[in-house]
């Protein structure tokens, strides 16, 4: 489960369906990538956004990345590491934009795509899919 947000009033950002793909790392772990588009509109007036969710049978010790693009053929632009927190979930907040003294700096803006790398434990019921 997976979702990623921008604090939003008047004009609401959205991230679009999700892709997810696993890749065996080891008899006991997985990676876990999930792919999806990020839009920040232009008439955006709040400064935060987030990328949330919640991870099934997470390995301890392993932290979420979180990358941002702004298309697939170039470096990502924002690149975050966040921690697992009790109840599997993880959340990063992000500046989306600043106003400083008047002048507005906007750090993102229209479509991101967000890949999440997520170490989980490999799944036992069904190894021939991972």
């Amino acid at each position: 489960m997976l979702s990623v947000s921008v604090l939003l009033l008047d004009a609401p950002a959205f991230a679009e369906p999700s892709q997810t793909t696993t890749t065996r790392l080891d008899d006991d772990t997985s990676l876990q990538k999930t792919v999806t588009v990020m839009n920040i509109p232009e008439n955006n007036t709040l400064p935060w956004g987030t990328v949330n969710g919640k991870i099934n049978d997470p390995t301890q010790g392993h932290p979420v990345i979180i990358q941002f693009f702004k298309s697939a053929e170039e470096d990502p632009v924002h690149v975050a590491q966040v921690d697992i927190k009790g109840d599997d979930s993880f959340e990063y907040r992000f500046r989306v934009l600043s106003i400083d003294e008047g002048q507005t700096t906007h750090f993102f803006e229209g479509d991101y795509i967000v890949k999440i790398f997520k170490v989980i434990n490999t799944p036992r019921e069904n190894l021939e899919a991972v």
